[in-house]
């Protein structure tokens, strides 16, 4: 195994470490309060993590926008790194490179990073309302951590196309 993808293996070992808090820890937090005097007054207090998120939504009919966060925040994030393993364990070099340029194809359409863009609007929208306030929690930090170092990690890894002049 190469140096590179060495650190493409160990890269991706870290992102794993980074999405499963980032999927679990609180990702955002929003409230919302009405004046009361000179005090607010809370009246609405969330805060969600991605599967909570993704239960929340499927438990209020949002069958659609629940599937495609699981599918491409979660199942997506896990097969890349299993296809990254199976990638460098065969020795099959066509295989392996097929493997390559699927695992490629897939990573255009996750929406890890469409996700955590999608907090920090939420989070910025919510500071632009008088009565609503957003904190944004470790979850969050810890998902776009994965986002970065899963494409990092992704960008070292080497699988050179299989040599077609060696083939009858």
């Amino acid at each position: 195994m190469t140096t590179r993808n060495k650190v493409a293996v160990g890269l991706t070992l870290v992102s794993l470490g980074l999405l499963i808090p980032g999927l679990s820890q609180p990702a955002l937090t929003i409230v919302a309060s009405v004046p009361f005097g000179n005090k607010p007054m809370e009246i609405f207090r969330q805060t969600q993590n991605v599967m909570q998120a993704v239960k929340s939504l499927y438990e209020t009919g949002n069958y659609f926008v629940a599937g495609l966060i699981l599918l491409f925040s979660i199942i997506v994030p896990f097969i890349k790194a299993a296809i990254l393993g199976v990638i460098l364990a065969i020795k099959a070099p066509a295989l392996r490179y097929r493997l390559y340029l699927f695992v490629r194809s897939i990573s255009k359409w996750a929406m890890a990073d469409v996700f955590a863009v999608g907090v920090f609007i939420a989070f910025m929208a919510s500071k632009a309302i008088d009565n609503l306030d957003a904190v944004i929690g470790a979850g969050f930090y810890y998902f776009v951590g994965y986002c970065l170092v899963s494409n990092v990690a992704f960008q070292f890894l080497s699988v050179p196309p299989p040599d077609r002049t060696s083939t009858p």
